[in-house]
């Protein structure tokens, strides 16, 4: 007769597999990855560099943009190589407390993103609803501060899913399909309950990343109506193409989240890999695309990108 008092075994070490069903096409899927993931590291390294050593572009709005490259470079570093050594090399293997610091590292940084797109949007609403008080509002102890708060939120709130995944056994399979560790998705393979995470990982969502959304569609409707009322056609033109490249790197990374939301509540029928290429693409998108709306559309980063890469080869 079997004992009843029987101990579970916790995995300690989990096998991540790429992309479900499509590992045969593992060599090339890692094109686009190898491509975006360079792009990530020369485009927002060059913001950085060109931000910091041209005086010209030390303003809060050129801060705050150096500050969301940083983050990018911290989401891509975190992500990409894992996924490219599976891709490549069959290397899946993480370990819990590895799966633990992928987790805190995605979902802080995807926080601290939010937080910086709204610190812009609050850049643009008092450059253009208040611009007389601008430099006084947005000066250099106050951008350091809003930086320092960012990050202490990013810290704060994301810590506690390190414990929540932690103190869950793990006596299901050890596969996870996936490319990366994300805090749901590991949670779904404990045996145990798992009501505490899921009710705080949406607390979470709706108290950053949805309550950001929200603040920055009030900024904007307010920098609206006031650009509307400017007298010239021109003077609401150059208004309105200051908040252009804003407003595109909004839509990067707001977008492709929702409608990964909208795809895994109501698409049941779509298959697994496309809601893990779904879930890649939402990484993916913002560190590649960001520095690219920046440099194409600001013409002063534009600018001085042109002069620092021609320069050098005179």
């Amino acid at each position: 007769m079997a004992s009843p008092n029987h101990t579970i075994t916790s995995h300690t070490v989990f096998i991540l597999v790429g992309i479900p069903g499509l590992e045969a096409q593992h060599l090339w899927i890692s094109i686009p990855f190898c491509f975006s993931y360079l792009v990530a590291l020369i485009g927002n390294s060059l913001l950085i560099f060109v931000i910091s050593n041209e005086r010209s572009l030390h303003e809060p709005m050129y801060f705050f943009l150096s500050m969301l490259a940083g983050t990018d470079l911290i989401l891509s570093n975190t992500v990409l190589p894992k996924a490219l050594a599976i891709f490549w090399f069959q290397a899946g293997e993480i370990s819990l407390d590895g799966c633990v610091t992928q987790i805190f590292f995605i979902h802080s940084t995807f926080i601290a993103e939010s937080g910086i797109l709204l610190a812009m949007a609050f850049d643009r609403y008092v450059a253009i609803c208040d611009p007389l008080r601008y430099a006084a509002i947005l000066s250099h102890r106050i951008i350091g501060y809003v930086g320092l708060t960012i990050i202490v939120r990013s810290f704060c709130v994301i810590l506690p899913d390190v414990f929540l995944v932690k103190r869950l056994p793990f006596c299901r399979s050890r596969v996870l399909p996936h490319t990366n560790c994300e805090h749901m998705a590991v949670a779904k393979f404990a045996c145990a309950d798992i009501r505490v995470n899921v009710w705080y990982g949406l607390s979470v969502l709706l108290f950053t990343v949805v309550l950001d959304a929200l603040l920055i569609a009030i900024s904007y409707i307010l920098i609206l109506r006031a650009v509307f009322r400017l007298p010239s056609q021109g003077a609401r033109s150059k208004a309105l193409s200051t908040c252009g490249s804003h407003l595109g790197v909004i839509s990067m990374f707001y977008f492709p989240g929702i409608f990964t939301i909208i795809t895994q509540r109501f698409g049941q029928h779509v298959p697994l890999h496309t809601h893990i290429l779904l879930a890649n693409v939402c990484v993916l998108a913002p560190p590649v695309l960001n520095p690219i709306i920046y440099g194409v559309k600001t013409k002063q980063i534009r600018e001085r990108v042109v002069n620092f890469l021609f320069s050098k080869g005179k």
